[in-house]
């Protein structure tokens, strides 16, 4: 099968590969319909994370139909499903807890490293371990790109706000429109509050922020910390959302909050520390929320949400492309051409 896989610092490449294979009586088959490229890709591709294995299939945003599955996978032939980017067992200690995205069992589709590890699913088919805990049917109705996007952003823009306990009336700022951001934008509209100011200086994601009920602020033209004070008559935002997982995004985030407010980062930090002091966090009575979004806990919701119609994801879409094109669609991606947000790559 074709496979987009890992070369070497800001390589990739699309390769045939060997067809997955049912390796135990809980695995499914997926023939992949959709991937997505997403940002945490970008890690890799740019060498901010380290130590993947040459040759491994990329990807952890997928949605397509199970044409295998074991005795024990619990998922129909035939089925559409969704999946979130780290299979989990659904029944350890923090799977219970819902933090599913730590499970005991689980892994990373798209990281194999010293031969250990998951392929990912930029690919024609992939394998799921732990299917039936792991993979969610899509409702019918749903628009298959939005359903994608459950597995992975979507989720996590929504577990952001939640994690933030973004609650009505509040003033939120979001610091980077990238789609987990305009995720986020979403997640907190969704959520009751009053004002979401949406920070960013690329043209394209504050005119999305703006459809999906944010305020653009550009942060090439203003000043956000004025945006924000002037808004909260010089308090600072109730709860700031971070999804860039850069040292200056969070160094915004906490400049931009209120003493007693709440930043919450789903960003991927690389860097070795974080930008503020513990004394400046003290002296803010700052909460500081970070984490990797549970996405298997948040899909089944989400996809709900779509199926009622309650929210609208179609502007973060915006370019589809041949998976055989993908080394293309990484390059379009890291230089966000012709107003890049999301790439979605059909097989």
């Amino acid at each position: 099968m074709l496979a987009v896989t890992f070369q070497s610092l800001r390589r990739v490449a699309v390769e045939t590969v060997p067809d997955p294979v049912l390796l135990g009586s809980g695995d499914a088959i997926v023939r992949v319909e959709r991937s997505a490229v997403c940002g945490s890709d970008m890690h890799v591709f740019h060498g901010r994370e380290t130590g993947i294995d040459a040759g491994c299939v990329m990807g952890h945003e997928f949605l397509g139909e199970v044409v295998e599955a074991g005795p024990d996978a619990g998922v129909a032939v035939g089925t559409r499903v969704v999946s979130p980017f780290t299979t989990s067992c659904g029944g350890c200690r923090f799977c219970r807890i819902g933090l599913t995205c730590r499970c005991v069992s689980g892994a990373l589709f798209g990281w194999v490293a010293g031969g250990i590890g998951l392929p990912g699913a930029q690919a024609e088919a992939v394998r799921v371990p732990l299917a039936r805990s792991t993979l969610v049917p899509v409702p019918d109705g749903v628009d298959p790109d939005a359903a994608l996007l459950c597995g992975d952003v979507l989720a996590t823009g929504f577990f952001c706000a939640e994690n933030g306990a973004v609650g009505p009336g509040d003033t939120v700022a979001v610091v980077g429109l990238g789609p987990v951001g305009l995720s986020a934008v979403l997640g907190a509209v969704h959520r009751g509050a009053a004002r979401v100011l949406a920070v960013d200086d690329v043209p394209e994601r504050l005119a999305v922020a703006g459809r999906l009920g944010g305020e653009p602020v550009d942060r090439s033209a203003v000043d956000p910390l004025e945006v924000v004070r002037d808004a909260t008559d010089g308090a600072g935002a109730d709860v700031v959302l971070e999804a860039v997982g850069h040292p200056s995004a969070a160094r915004l985030a906490v400049d931009l909050v209120r003493p007693g407010g709440t930043v919450s980062s789903v960003g991927v930090h690389t860097a070795p520390s974080f930008p503020f002091s513990p004394v400046e966090a003290y002296d803010k009575n700052l909460t500081f929320a970070i984490g990797r979004c549970p996405a298997r806990r948040l899909a089944e919701p989400l996809l709900e949400l779509l199926r009622r119609e309650e929210i609208d994801v179609s502007p973060l879409v915006t370019h589809r492309m041949p998976l055989a094109d993908a080394v293309r669609a990484y390059d379009r991606f890291d230089r966000r051409e012709d107003g890049c947000i999301k790439i979605v790559l059909e097989p």
